[in-house]
Parts: C-alpha cells; sequence; structure tokens
C-alpha cells in the first residue's frame, strides 16, 4: 500500500513523500510539492506492481549485472565489452537516449586502425596517410549489439521498462561493396594460387561456398561429410547452424588432405610450427602476392563471397536462395546483387507471359 507523508523544510516549503510497499517488490519512495500529485504516483506505482508492470529495478541493477545475465545469450561478444567499458557501473535507469546518441557520434568520430587511402608504394608517403573513420554500418554493429542486450534486460528479465536505443536515430550504410571477380580475373587468380596449397584449397573453397574467411579457415575435418558432400557451420556470425556444399575441386583437394591428416589435429588449415600458438594457418603473405602477380587491383579476401553471390544471382538464383548460401537472415543484405539477376527477372516474366497467352 501507499503511504503519503507531509513534510517541512529547512526553508519552510512543504513537500509530500510518497512510499510504496506492496508483497514481492523492494519499497519505492519519491517526494513530490503537490498532495495531489504524490497521491497519483502512489497509486499508480501500486497498481503497476501489482499488475506487474512496475520496472523499479533499473534503478538497482547495473549494465555490468545485465550483460553478466544476457553474455551466454550474445552473439557480438566483443563489442557488447566495448559497451561494458563504457556503461558498466552505471545503473540501468542512467542508460539514456540521449548518452547513446552521444556514444553513436564518439564511434562515428574515432579514427580506426585502417587507413583511408591505399598504399602508393612510397613508405614516406604511406608514413603519413590518414586513418580511416567507422562508417554508419559498423557503427549500426555497435548499437546492435548494445539494443539486443538492452532488449534481453526488457523482455527476459524484466529489469527495464523499454528499451532505449529505439529511441535513438541510426546512421545510414551505404549500399554495400560489389566487388567480384570478372572470369579472366578468376582465371588469373586460381593459376597464381595453385602453387601454394593451402592458399589455393582455401580460395576454391571461398568461391564455391560463400563462406567467410574466419568460417573456411577455422573448418576441422569433423564437419566434413564426405559422402553427403555437405560442410556443416555449427558456429556462424548470425547463431544460427549453415549448410555448405562440397564440389568441385574443394571436394577433391579435401578427399586427398583427408588422407594424409594428422591424426592430433583436425583442423583443415592448422598454423605452421613457428605460429603453433595461433587458431588456423595465417594466409596473408601468399594472399597478396597472388593478387599482385595476378594483376588485380581493389580486391579483399571477403570479396571472394561476393563474387560467389554475384555468380549465383546472375546464373539466376534467388535473392532468397542466395540469403540461405551466404547466411543472412534478411534479403536486405543480398539486394546488392539485385541487379545483377535483371535478366533472370525478364525471362521469368516471359514464362508468366507465355502462360497467361498474353
Amino acid at each position: 500500500m501507499a503511504t503519503i507523508e507531509k513534510r517541512t523544510t529547512a526553508e519552510g516549503s512543504i513537500t509530500y513523500r510518497v512510499k510504496v510497499r506492496v508483497k514481492g517488490f523492494a519499497p519505492e519512495t519519491a517526494s513530490f510539492e503537490r498532495f495531489s500529485d504524490a497521491k497519483a504516483w502512489g497509486k499508480k506505482i501500486e497498481s503497476d506492481m501489482k499488475a506487474g508492470r512496475h520496472f523499479g529495478q533499473s534503478n538497482r541493477h547495473t549494465f555490468n549485472e545485465l550483460v553478466a545475465e544476457y553474455r551466454p545469450n550474445a552473439i557480438d561478444p566483443v563489442r557488447l565489452d566495448y559497451w561494458c567499458n563504457v556503461f558498466g557501473h552505471d545503473q540501468l535507469s542512467a542508460i539514456t537516449p540521449s548518452r547513446i546518441a552521444k556514444e553513436r557520434d564518439n564511434l562515428l568520430a574515432e579514427e580506426t586502425t585502417r587507413f583511408a587511402t591505399p598504399a602508393t608504394g612510397d613508405p614516406e608517403k604511406d608514413a603519413k596517410r590518414p586513418k580511416a573513420k567507422r562508417n554508419g554500418a559498423t557503427v549500426n554493429r555497435y548499437l546492435a549489439a548494445l539494443s539486443s542486450c538492452l532488449s534481453y534486460g526488457v523482455k527476459t528479465l524484466q529489469w527495464l521498462e523499454k528499451n532505449p536505443v529505439t529511441q535513438i536515430k541510426k546512421p545510414p550504410e551505404n549500399k554495400g561493396r560489389v566487388r567480384f571477380l570478372s572470369d579472366d580475373e578468376r582465371t588469373r587468380l586460381l593459376e597464381t594460387c595453385k602453387p601454394h596449397a593451402d592458399l589455393y584449397l582455401a580460395v576454391v573453397l571461398s568461391l564455391t561456398t560463400g563462406a567467410r574467411q574466419g568460417e573456411i579457415m577455422s573448418l576441422r575435418f569433423g564437419q566434413i561429410d564426405f559422402k553427403r558432400r555437405i560442410i556443416t557451420l555449427h558456429e556462424t556470425k548470425n547463431g544460427e547452424r549453415r549448410a555448405l556444399p562440397l564440389v568441385g575441386d574443394a571436394f577433391t583437394l579435401l578427399e586427398e588432405r583427408a588422407r594424409v591428416r594428422s591424426l592430433k589435429d583436425d583442423r583443415i588449415f592448422p598454423p605452421t610450427e613457428r605460429a603453433s600458438k595461433a587458431e588456423f594457418l595465417d594466409l596473408r603473405q601468399p594472399w597478396e602476392k597472388a593478387l599482385k602477380e595476378s594483376g588485380i587491383a581493389d580486391f579483399k579476401w571477403h570479396d571472394l563471397r561476393h563474387t560467389a553471390a554475384s555468380y549465383l544471382a546472375m546464373s539466376g538464383v534467388s535473392l532468397v536462395e542466395i540469403a540461405k548460401v551466404l547466411g543472412h537472415r534478411t534479403l536486405q543484405m543480398v539486394a546488392r546483387y539485385s541487379h545483377l539477376s535483371d535478366g533472370h527477372i525478364v525471362a521469368t516474366g516471359e514464362k508468366l507471359a507465355q502462360r497467361l497467352g498474353v
């Protein structure tokens, strides 16, 4: 029940202190200058407590405590750690939209470790290159990690009444980079990769599966089903298990490697003895060398994934199927490839017109 106590301050003004006590809840108190406001507040808090709508716990739990409960469900623990450094010891009630918006702006303004311009080959000029800042898409990933955590506090723990991230404006994102290999570039790149067995296998796997570099390099033989010609990814970026096709040279080369592999290590790309503490083999140097020898510019490993998706789109595969192959939950990320399937759309329209007789 709610009780109201009339008080007189040292300055002589009168205030009304309300205390609400309901079994199962910690007491809630507040002070008001008017009796009517105190009475209305007490009645509302008591009603909300009894109806299960009261979220006063946001004043009693910190962000670190919320993260401790949420972490087993976290998909992006690295970015979640960033927010722990920002809001860690703050009460949940103190994490307001205005504070989050300020951190959003800080993220956009910060310099990263990447350079804003490509290398020129001149050591003096390259040393003076400006560092790139985070783009809108990256900042939105940070906000998504925070939003997912706070949403857990709202829906599962009921420590918050609403998610403050939903009230701030997200930075705009560009349409996304779509750089893929032409037929001639693909032929040249594969030829220059062949002398390096590990590099060739990793590139072929990337091209034929559309998997991310980390997913390819961390593969283990236990994930390979040679009878069904399927590779199973148990841990993916979106947290869902995904199956990849094992075809062509990738199948042949993996079969050969399985026959001579070490029984003490089931990693397909184990690191060298010098880098024994690494999780998998580092192919950065041979990859850069292959790009240089094949004369391919402005191309990154992740563009192999774009190449796989682009070829699928040009082959008439629907965006829904491409999203499944790449492991995207929505079509938003694969919409960038839609213009490559225009010919397929026209062909589909012609079939419809023929069926309708018009």
